[in-house]
């Protein structure tokens, strides 16, 4: 899998993402979202290290119920997670390292 490039504007149940297999980043924002499109280079930087972790992109905003279950209060969150349980977590990343060191936490 690589990086997904869409916000899906339908996001998966808690249940769906708590059933995930493997190494996944969970990544709340929105399109029109400054500090999104910012983080946008450096987090498909990152996934040509680590092309194997899957990626879902969620558009986030209030009342959303998924993005609430973890907690987002800033755009973009990237949550990272091994088999559907949250290993690590960046708000606002600002450098590709810290995308990647927290990818290795999952890509086992």
């Amino acid at each position: 899998m690589s990086m997904t490039h869409t916000f899906a504007t339908t996001e998966p149940s808690r249940d769906e993402i708590n059933a995930l297999r493997g190494a996944t980043i969970l990544e709340f924002g929105t399109p029109w979202c400054g500090f999104c499109q910012r983080a946008q280079p450096l987090i498909e930087s990152a996934f040509g290290q680590h092309p194997a972790i899957g990626h879902i992109k969620v558009e986030d905003g209030s009342g959303r119920p998924l993005g609430r279950s973890f907690r987002v209060k800033l755009w973009p969150t990237l949550v990272f997670l091994r088999d559907g349980q949250e290993v690590a977590r960046l708000v606002r990343p600002s450098d590709t390292r810290d995308i990647t060191e927290a990818m290795r936490k999952i890509d086992q």
